[in-house]
């Protein structure tokens, strides 16, 4: 039981600075690429399947968040929210879908090393942190829904989905939602791969920092995007949704 308890202390500090583990992974990245392990990672053609790969992690995010009913799925880090139990949808083949959709994009740009021991330190980190959080996240919902969550989690897999027991749910996919709460994933997923290919091709290839190819183009229009929801967010209404 005191293992159990420490894991939950842990998960509950771990789960207010997930926010910032992106900037750690960028550091990592690019301590590999300046000393070693390039590999194939100049290789367009191989970025963009390591693109492919984190868009994966973005896309399971979206479809979570789009039939996620208010204060729920969310990217709160305070506190642990949940006003309701999600158990249909997505939430009926997994209890923590938005975690898988993070890994996949925590390897997809831990991918950009083209160096295999990474990627696996990435996946084993990823593990031990977010199995911190998951133990502290689900103390939090045994104690708030009691038997409810209980019964649901006994028979749901944590991370691995058991597409047999999918049940529809009963809300309509929001749009308004995913493009409030996932407009950050969205832009930081392109600026960390502009600024790791930028690095590589300063430090490696020998390349000018500006080169403007593709994955600027990418990455201003990612920003852009993410300026144009905030104004949108915070002068209109046109995002505003009732329940969700």
């Amino acid at each position: 039981m005191i293992l159990v308890e420490n894991f939950i202390k842990q998960g509950n500090l771990l789960f207010r600075y997930r926010g910032i583990i992106p900037l750690f992974l960028l550091i990592g990245v690019v301590v590999v690429i300046v000393f070693g392990g390039l590999g194939i990672s100049g290789n367009t053609a191989y970025e963009y399947v390591c693109l492919g790969v984190s868009i994966l992690g973005q896309i399971i995010r979206i479809l979570v968040v789009g039939y996620s009913p208010a204060n729920t799925s969310g990217r709160n880090t305070k506190e642990q929210v949940a006003d309701e139990l999600n158990t249909t949808g997505i939430y009926s083949i997994i209890r923590h879908p938005l975690y898988v959709g993070n890994f996949f994009m925590w390897i997809g740009i831990a991918m950009l090393t083209a160096n295999v021991w990474f990627v696996l330190f990435v996946t084993l980190l990823y593990w031990l942190y977010y199995e911190r959080i998951m133990a502290a996240e689900e103390a939090f919902l045994a104690d708030k829904f009691g038997n409810s969550y209980i019964e649901w989690a006994r028979v749901t897999p944590s991370i691995i989905p058991a597409f047999n027991r999918y049940r529809s749910t009963r809300l309509i996919f929001s749009w308004r939602k995913v493009i409030k709460k996932e407009k950050n994933g969205f832009a930081a997923l392109f600026l960390i791969f502009w600024l790791i290919i930028a690095i590589r091709n300063i430090i490696v290839a020998d390349k000018l920092f500006l080169n403007f190819d593709y994955w600027t183009i990418y990455m201003i229009t990612s920003l852009g995007i993410y300026f144009v929801i905030k104004l949108l967010k915070h002068n209109t209404t046109l995002l505003d949704e009732n329940g969700r």
